[in-house]
């Protein structure tokens, strides 16, 4: 892996062979750009394409992601996953305090795991480099890149979403998760969904900026509890949303390792 800057951006290049050709083997490199996963520019997955894959006896790459992906986390037994928005600068509050964050679990010796992009995870693979921890990111390959910051230490590059999605999903102690979008809110209430239905094991589920999450929690109270009735007292009590990192770490240092 070598390292460039073209125009005051950072870029991470790895080389990688192309395909084998009958007159000679040649090597390009495969760049890796740091910017928010909704901004890059992929072909969609489709229904065809899944049915076509298997057809074609191909399925195997997707369990093969699912396999690589949980062997990898395995290396890393006390970890801690960070979820947020990748279009947070490192102006940002909620980047300056995940990173700060970051950097305290780090030190209280867990690995810290991100999905490897800008933003907040990009603030929380810096804390726990700059702590000298590992620093892991599963990234999303692209057709000629991939997605991953300057402060991961190990990656595991992903084709598919839904891959990386489990992954992230089965790796942890604990998950912290700061303000972010519609991926953020998605991986959010799969988690306290697996925990519901006991799909996994309890597991901290901590919410960091009380200034977003706290009129999401009130919006699940007056409609999901009292109005509908979709969701009990207890299933509300899945998750901790507070900004007080000295007790996110007790939280954090005084919860079982996972299996």
């Amino acid at each position: 892996m070598i390292a460039r800057v073209e125009n005051d951006v950072l870029y991470w290049c790895i080389m990688t062979k192309k395909p084998a050709k009958k007159t000679s083997q040649t090597e390009t490199p495969l760049v890796c750009v740091n910017l928010p996963e909704a901004d890059a520019e992929r072909d969609p997955h489709t229904r065809k394409e899944l049915v076509r894959t298997i057809k074609n006896d191909r399925a195997s790459r997707i369990a093969n992601e699912f396999d690589r992906g949980l062997k990898f986390i395995k290396k890393y037994p006390k970890s801690v996953t960070f979820y947020g928005s990748a279009r947070f600068k490192a102006d940002n509050p909620h980047y300056r305090d995940a990173c700060d964050l970051s950097a305290k679990l780090s030190k209280a010796g867990y690995t810290i795991v991100t999905g490897g992009g800008a933003g907040i995870m990009e603030a929380a693979n810096k804390g726990a480099k700059e702590a000298g921890g590992p620093s892991i990111g599963l990234n999303i390959e692209l057709p000629r890149e991939q997605i991953l910051n300057p402060y991961v230490t190990d990656s595991l590059s992903f084709y598919y979403f839904f891959s990386r999605k489990t992954t992230l999903s089965f790796s942890s102690e604990a998950y912290i998760f700061y303000p972010g979008g519609f991926g953020t809110l998605d991986e959010f209430f799969e988690i306290v969904t697996l925990i519901q239905t006991r799909k996994i094991r309890i597991v901290p589920v901590i919410l960091v900026g009380g200034d977003f999450w706290k009129p999401l929690e009130s919006f699940l109270e007056d409609q999901c509890l009292r109005r509908h009735a979709t969701v009990n007292r207890r299933e509300l009590g899945l998750y901790v949303i507070t900004d007080n990192h000295d007790e996110i770490v007790d939280i954090v240092t005084n919860a079982p390792v996972r299996d």
